[in-house]
């Protein structure tokens, strides 16, 4: 029976969580045209389906069928390699976020917060040497703005997650959820978010920090000489993202697949349920940012990742530090 806990349940697991993620990042795009139409007062997608259901896919099947062009100038390894590195990761990072009482999306290790900061890291790989192997001025020029944010935001992010992990007391993520918090926990838990909350739609490229792609000044930056599949690679990639961040962010921040008094812990069922309203909540924030906030200039940008989000997440991981050292 040991096999069947080791390989052939994980192997199910994932095949089951990708199929999942899949299809919610293909609904996130419809989530997201729904909710910005009527934040700007308009109908929105309407005529693929009722109420416009089947537009994903209809977007599908148009990246599917569009002609796969290769530019002659193009590193092809490296430039057929940087949309494969952009959308792994953030399928990867599921593996250690729980969904329920006891379990885990793939494995309970107890390395779960490095595991989060690894893989991350491993994203930029993905947008970077798109840019670099396309050999096109604006591509590059992406590739380098790209680079340059999610160094600088990982840094203030990573000091916030340490902030998270000395509260936790521990690298595991599911006992994270399971140890139950004191409220002064909480409430300083709740002081981080909206600083985390920024560092996450830097690393995530989303509006208004999406200047390595921004349009009006790069075309579309690191994904000029990208189309068909491999555009919509990327495309996946950032949606998965903001999907995977929003499951890390409730379950640092919102308890997970947890309720108040207990209620999820007689029902362990509802885990899983209760984690997607907490993410689509949250969804719900990434998309209202996109649609009220207009884009800053990349040395604000910049700034405000070195001379305020930085010297902030280091102060608020000392008084953490301390609150631990006086009250745990």
């Amino acid at each position: 029976m040991d096999w069947l806990n080791l390989v052939i349940f994980p192997v199910l697991r994932t095949i089951i969580l990708f199929f999942v993620l899949l299809t919610a990042f293909a609904y996130l795009t419809w989530y997201e045209r729904k909710l910005l139409s009527r934040f700007q007062i308009r109908y929105g997608p309407n005529r693929a389906g009722p109420f416009g259901l089947l537009l994903p896919a209809a977007d599908a099947l148009k990246a599917f069928f569009k002609e796969e062009i290769i530019p002659g100038h193009v590193d092809k390894v490296v430039y057929l390699l940087g949309p494969v590195l952009a959308l792994i990761p953030p399928l990867v990072i599921w593996a250690v976020i729980p969904i329920t009482k006891n379990t885990p999306a793939i494995a309970d290790v107890n390395i779960g917060f490095l595991w989060i900061l690894a893989i991350a890291g491993v994203e930029s790989y993905g947008v970077i040497l798109a840019g670099w192997s396309s050999n096109n001025n604006y591509s590059l020029l992406g590739a380098l703005r790209s680079s340059a944010q999610m160094i600088s935001y990982e840094l203030p992010l990573g000091f916030f997650l340490l902030s998270v992990l000395m509260l936790a007391g521990g690298f595991s993520l599911v006992q994270l959820v399971e140890t139950p918090r004191m409220w002064w926990e909480w409430l300083w838990l709740w002081l981080m978010f909206p600083f985390f909350f920024i560092c996450i739609l830097a690393e995530c490229n989303r509006s208004p920090f999406d200047l390595p792609e921004t349009e009006n000044e790069l075309v579309a930056g690191f994904q000029t000489e990208y189309g068909g599949m491999k555009f919509a690679m990327f495309f996946m990639g950032e949606y998965i993202n903001m999907i995977t961040t929003s499951a890390i962010m409730a379950t640092l921040f919102f308890g997970g697949w947890k309720l108040p008094f207990g209620i999820v812990d007689a029902l362990p069922i509802l885990g899983p349920f209760v984690l997607l309203a907490k993410v689509i909540v949250l969804l719900f924030i990434f998309i209202w940012v996109r649609a009220s906030i207009g884009r800053p200039r990349y040395d604000q940008l910049m700034g405000f990742a070195w001379k305020y989000l930085l010297p902030g997440s280091l102060v608020y991981m000392m008084i953490t530090a301390l609150l631990v050292l006086f009250f745990k």
